[in-house]
C-alpha cells in the first residue's frame, strides 16, 4: 500500500530521521512539521521561516523555545513577538525565559513588543515587574509613560517587594490611594518624599488624622517648610487642635536648636496668634535661650505681665542666687587674704 508523504514524513520524524522528514514535509508544504524538524536539525533560521509560513501559535512557541535553548536569542525574539500578543500565552513564555535565567533577553523582547499594534496590558505589566526586579532604574520612566496601561495593583505589589518607594507613591497617586501615598512618603522620606507632590496629595487624603501626622512629620523632617504645609492644609485643619498639636513640638525644636532668634520669633508668633498660654509655656521651654530684657519689653508692650511673672520670678531667683554666691566667694577671698597678712614672717637664720 502506497503511503502518502505526510504519513511517511511523520514516521521518519518519529524515528528521528530528520533529513528525510525535512524533504517530505517540504514537499507537501507542511510548514508546521517542517519547522519542528528543522529545529531538531539545528537549522534555526530556516525553522523561523517555516514557522512564519505555518503561522500558528503552537509552532511559534516550539521554535521560540528551541531557539532559546540554542541561545539564538535574536531568532527567539522574532518568534516571541508572535506569542506575547496572546495574553493567555504570555505567562508560559516569560517563565521559559526566567527559569533559564535569561532575564536580559526577556526584557529586550518585551521592550520590542510594546510597539506592536496588538500590545496589551499584560505586556506592559510584566515588563514593569521585570524592571522592578532586574532594572529598577528603568521602572520610573516606564510607569510615567505607560501607567494607564499596566495592572496597577499587580505592579504596586512588585514595587513594594522591591522597596521602590518613589515608584510606589507614583502608583498610589495614579490609583487614587492618596492615604497610602502619604503614609509611604512619611515612612520612607529619603526615597519617596517630594515637597510639591506631598502637598498636592495630602489635600486629597480621606483620613483627616493624616493631616496632623503630616504636621508632625514636617516638624521632625522638614521644620523649615512647615509653614508652606500649613498654608496648604489651613482650610482643612481644626485650627485650635493644630496649634495645640504642634506648639509643644515647635517649642521643643526651638529649645534644641540653641537659636536665640528662633526662640524669640516663636514667642512673637504665639502673641500674634493670641496664644498666651503657649507664650507662657515657651518662656520655660526655651528658658536658657531667652533674654530677660527682651521678654520684659515684649510682655509690657502686649500687656501680658501676668503670664510672664512666673518667668521673671525664676529669673530673679537665679540672679539673686548668683549674687549670693559671688558675695560668699568674695567674703571667703577676703578672709583668706586677712589670714595670710596676719601670719608672722619667719626668716631662716644661717649658722
Amino acid at each position: 500500500m502506497f503511503l502518502r508523504s505526510p504519513e511517511v514524513g511523520d514516521r521518519c520524524y518519529d524515528d528521528k530521521m530528520y533529513e528525510a522528514a525535512k524533504l517530505l514535509y517540504n514537499n507537501v508544504s507542511n510548514f508546521g512539521r517542517l519547522a519542528s524538524t528543522l529545529v531538531h536539525l539545528g537549522e534555526y533560521q530556516a525553522a523561523v521561516d517555516g514557522a512564519r509560513k505555518a503561522n500558528s501559535t503552537r509552532t511559534w512557541k516550539e521554535v521560540c523555545f528551541a531557539c532559546v535553548d540554542g541561545k539564538e536569542f535574536r531568532l527567539a525574539q522574532m518568534c516571541g513577538l508572535h506569542i506575547v500578543v496572546h495574553a493567555d500565552e504570555l505567562e508560559e513564555l516569560i517563565n521559559y525565559y526566567q527559569d533559564r535565567g535569561y532575564f536580559e533577553e526577556l526584557i529586550t523582547m518585551l521592550e520590542a513588543a510594546l510597539g506592536l499594534e496588538r500590545a496589551h496590558m499584560g505586556m506592559f505589566t510584566e515588563l514593569a515587574i521585570l524592571y522592578s526586579k532586574f532594572k529598577p532604574q528603568k521602572m520610573r520612566e516606564h510607569l510615567e509613560l505607560f501607567w494607564s496601561r499596566v495592572n496597577i495593583p499587580k505592579v504596586l505589589r512588585a514595587a513594594e517587594q522591591a522597596h521602590l518607594w518613589g515608584e510606589l507613591v507614583f502608583l498610589y497617586d495614579k490609583y487614587e490611594e492618596y492615604d497610602n501615598a502619604i503614609i509611604t512618603m512619611m515612612s520612607h522620606p529619603a526615597d519617596a518624599w517630594k515637597e510639591g507632590q506631598f502637598k498636592d496629595i495630602v489635600t486629597k487624603v480621606a483620613n483627616v488624622e493624616l493631616y496632623y501626622k503630616a504636621v508632625q512629620f514636617y516638624l521632625e523632617f522638614k521644620p523649615l517648610l512647615l509653614n508652606d504645609l500649613l498654608i496648604v492644609l489651613s482650610p482643612r485643619l481644626d485650627h485650635t487642635r493644630a496649634v495645640n498639636f504642634f506648639s509643644k513640638d515647635a517649642m521643643q525644636y526651638a529649645s534644641e536648636s540653641k537659636d536665640i532668634e528662633l526662640a524669640e520669633e516663636l514667642l512673637a508668633w504665639f502673641l500674634n496668634e493670641d496664644k498666651k498660654e503657649c507664650f507662657a509655656a515657651c518662656l520655660f521651654t526655651c528658658y536658657d535661650l531667652l533674654r530677660p530684657d527682651v521678654v520684659l519689653e515684649t510682655a509690657w508692650r502686649h500687656n501680658i505681665m501676668d503670664f510672664s511673672m512666673p518667668y521673671f520670678i525664676q529669673v530673679m531667683r537665679e540672679y539673686l542666687s548668683k549674687v549670693d554666691k559671688l558675695e560668699a566667694s568674695e567674703s571667703l577671698r577676703k578672709q583668706e587674704e586677712q589670714a595670710t597678712e596676719s601670719q608672722p614672717i619667719v626668716y631662716a637664720l644661717g649658722h
